[in-house]
């Protein structure tokens, strides 16, 4: 069996919690890695919550330099609306260093979420 856990490095975006409002997840910083998974994980959605997630990318930390990333830049889709105890993935293969998960409420009471980005094709491993 191969190793998989050597050339892997995790970074949360949005730590697990109950999600009331939009919210802007911390970055990741894709130096060192040549690949990019973010790993969305739901658990309970109330209210009718209609909830969404994006990534985000930018040259900077700074909270304003973030633009979503163009399609073109994503490998594979996220919905419109996440669903109830549902994980979903989706890959980044755009050019910038910084990424970052945003969900956006559009309507309804809160949801149970969090978003985990999996770097991958370290340039160096073992990855601490």
């Amino acid at each position: 069996m191969k190793d998989g856990i050597s050339g892997l490095g995790l970074v949360a975006s949005l730590a697990s919690a109950v999600v009331a409002a939009t919210t802007k997840g911390n970055h990741a910083d894709l130096q060192g890695f040549n690949s990019a998974t973010l790993i969305i994980n739901t658990g309970v959605v109330a209210g009718d919550g209609d909830y969404a997630v994006a990534m985000q990318h930018s040259d900077t930390t700074t909270d304003g330099d973030f633009t979503d990333v163009a399609a073109g830049d994503l490998l594979g889709d996220l919905p419109a609306t996440l669903e109830a105890s549902t994980v979903y993935k989706q890959g980044y293969k755009g050019s910038k260093r910084y990424i970052r998960a945003v969900i956006t409420k559009a309507g309804g009471t809160s949801i149970a979420a969090s978003a985990v980005f999996a770097l991958g094709h370290p340039y160096d491993a073992p990855v601490a």
